[in-house]
């Protein structure tokens, strides 16, 4: 079987590994306040251009945003997202399980627009109702987004703008960040995501290390006690100097962007291939996420030899379907799935 159905299916990164291997034999102490990830966390706000940022390191996606939504929200607050963001589809009801609701508002593309952002918080302190509703206490957008989708850099601007004449937080959630930081028509640096956002996490589930996601304050503002919510919500790892290697090695050489490019180049063999065949796409994404309208017969012949992700129905006889690369996405088995479309 080919495999297409994410993007960490694949373990870790041999210097990732080699990191983990030559540290392995320290004793260090736990938690992450070992000498690893102290100078992780250096490399990281370095490579942000944000020498003076809070970054810690918390075991996964999910995890990171609840702890970070859960940290910076008051009790009456919930976080704003995009319809089909990662935190209003994907995630479980883990952020209304930490007692705050997700206030969902359109997309398109998967983006948040500035536009409907700004009517949308115009509306609520306008409405004289509003102190018997959820107040918006956070924003929160991903990039890439959920659909492969990237923000240019004038709408992140435009998106932190609004955030900050509201005195509410832009939160970004970074799981795919090198994939899209990768996109040769990406115009965002990673220096960039820290200027636009309050807090964003950088993703290493899926960029090459075996888990691990590292969040970053780029003003060292860090909520007060943030390493004991972190425990309280069951994402810190007693052996904290796992996450350390590998973000260390991550960080090193530029190895972190390196790596995902490979996610980028074989995404643009098999889209350039799918166009060729006459093959109809749900959505242009740049990214290393395609989605593609199939009919159901061809949906079920593929699914003999491919593993891909059936992301929704389109009409009553065909499906959209998601093709993911990753770092560790080998060219040959681009060819093969090219062969079978």
């Amino acid at each position: 079987m080919l495999h297409f159905e994410n993007d960490y299916s694949e373990g870790a990164h041999p210097q990732v590994l080699q990191r983990l291997i030559d540290t392995n034999d320290l004793q260090l102490p736990g938690y992450g306040s070992d000498s690893v990830t102290e100078q992780a966390k250096n490399r990281i706000a370095l490579a942000c251009g944000t020498p003076d940022a809070d970054v810690y390191l918390l075991v996964g996606g999910t995890q990171t945003n609840m702890v970070v939504i859960a940290s910076m929200l008051k009790q009456v607050e919930g976080v704003v997202a995009a319809d089909t963001g990662h935190v209003s589809m994907h995630e479980a009801g883990a952020i209304e399980a930490s007692g705050h609701k997700v206030l969902a508002i359109p997309g398109n593309n998967g983006k948040m627009e500035a536009s409907t952002l700004e009517h949308y918080l115009d509306d609520f302190f306008e409405d004289p109702n509003h102190e018997h509703m959820v107040f918006p206490g956070m924003v929160y957008i991903s990039f890439p987004t959920e659909y492969g989708t990237l923000y240019t850099k004038d709408e992140l601007s435009a998106i932190s703008s609004i955030c900050r004449r509201h005195c509410i937080p832009l939160f970004i959630d970074g799981a795919r960040l090198g994939y899209g930081l990768a996109c040769p028509d990406n115009d965002v640096t990673l220096p960039d995501t820290a200027t636009y956002a309050d807090v964003f996490y950088i993703g290493g589930t899926k960029i090459g290390a075996l888990c691990g996601e590292a969040v970053v304050f780029p003003k060292g503002d860090a909520p007060t006690h943030m390493l004991t919510m972190i425990k309280q919500r069951g994402a810190l790892l007693a052996k904290g100097r796992v996450l350390g290697a590998q973000f260390d090695a991550l960080f090193t050489d530029d190895l972190y962007l390196r790596i995902s490019r490979n996610a980028i180049d074989t995404a643009a063999v098999l889209r350039g291939a799918l166009q060729e065949r006459g093959y109809r796409f749900f959505i242009e994404s740049p990214s290393n996420q395609i989605f593609v309208i199939l009919d159901d017969a061809k949906l079920a012949e593929l699914s003999q030899k491919v593993i891909f992700s059936v992301w929704e129905r389109f009409d009553a006889t065909h499906t959209v379907i998601r093709f993911a690369t990753s770092w560790a996405t080998k060219k040959s088995d681009v060819e093969s799935l090219i062969l079978l479309l």
